[in-house]
């Protein structure tokens, strides 16, 4: 596991050997990790990695079994010191279907001692509204995501955290949501954001936060892991060599995808020369290697292999 420093800005949450088990299922697992204030940290994890549960402890919502955490600089064991300075929308957001999109904000912002005032800025904000005053039981689950954000942000957060919010969204309200998250980013607030879009996490987050099985496998800035790795495409017109290939980066740890002809090895840049060689001495000569900059995904995939620089 992988855990840079970042003392410029200090660190929104920090977490050191946090634990969580239900019954004799093991969700969390001395996990130690750290999001700098400021940043938007994307959290990363395969279904049943421990994301959901690791939201859960920091909003106070379970008790961990062991370890300890600070959120804001104020300690996991009192969440009323922090939980009013943080927004969150977690899982699938609960509405009054019957009510407008306008009128569920405003009896939340009063229930939550909030501005009415804010409710108008925040549907314009997550592009709301022109069917503010629509049912929420006609909306597609995309928009109530975003009014599940507009909900997150109503006590104007330090912190905002945010449980795939950009489920059920088209590619446009994908667009709009990284645009959203990157102005309030801007602002000054500090995003967790769990995903599993990899390709949208890659474009948006400047802090990775990578879990399997409970435990952290990589907790750092987005560069430093992007550095780790190339993907090294290799192209022949004989499959048989292919196969070849296919099988020394397979036998060295490698994570390898093929479509059309092609393969896709996650690596590091070391190991295309020495691929190049070996495939030469087992009987794949006419190759043809090209080394770019690998995709998040093939970085994550690599990392759940167990493939480390």
């Amino acid at each position: 596991m992988s855990l840079s420093s970042e003392p410029a800005r200090g660190f929104a949450i920090e977490t050191q050997g946090l634990s969580k088990r239900f019954g004799s299922q093991t969700a969390v697992e001395g996990l130690t990790m750290r999001v700098p204030a400021g940043a938007i940290a994307g959290f990363i994890g395969p279904n049943g990695a421990g994301k959901t549960t690791t939201i859960r402890l920091l909003l106070g919502l379970v008790r961990p079994d062991a370890g300890s955490a600070t959120v804001l600089g104020h300690s996991l064991a009192e969440p009323e010191r922090y939980l009013p300075r943080v927004g969150a929308l977690v899982e699938a957001p609960a509405f009054y279907p019957g009510l407008s999109g306008q009128t569920n904000l405003e009896v939340l912002a009063r229930l939550g001692g909030h501005p009415g005032s804010l409710v108008a800025e925040l549907l314009e904000v997550v592009g709301l509204s022109d069917r503010a005053r629509d049912r929420v039981g006609t909306y597609s689950l995309g928009m109530k995501q975003r009014l599940g954000v507009a909900m997150a942000l109503l006590p104007d957060p330090e912190l905002l955290i945010l449980d795939e919010p950009a489920n059920g969204l088209d590619p446009l309200g994908i667009i709009e949501m990284r645009e959203m998250l990157r102005r309030l980013a801007g602002q000054g607030k500090t995003i967790l954001l769990s995903s599993h879009l990899l390709g949208e996490l890659e474009q948006l987050a400047d802090w990775l936060i990578m879990l399997n099985q409970g435990k952290v496998l990589f907790c750092g800035p987005a560069r430093e892991l992007l550095a780790q790795r190339v993907e090294v495409v290799v192209e022949s017109q004989d499959a048989i060599q292919l196969d070849v290939v296919a099988r020394i980066a397979g036998d060295a740890g490698h994570a390898v995808t093929r479509e059309d002809g092609v393969l896709r090895i996650a690596c590091p840049a070391g190991f295309a020369e020495t691929l190049n060689r070996m495939a030469g001495e087992t009987g794949a000569p006419d190759l043809t290697l090209r080394i770019r900059e690998a995709s998040l995904e093939q970085l994550f995939l690599a990392l759940i292999k167990g493939d480390h620089p």
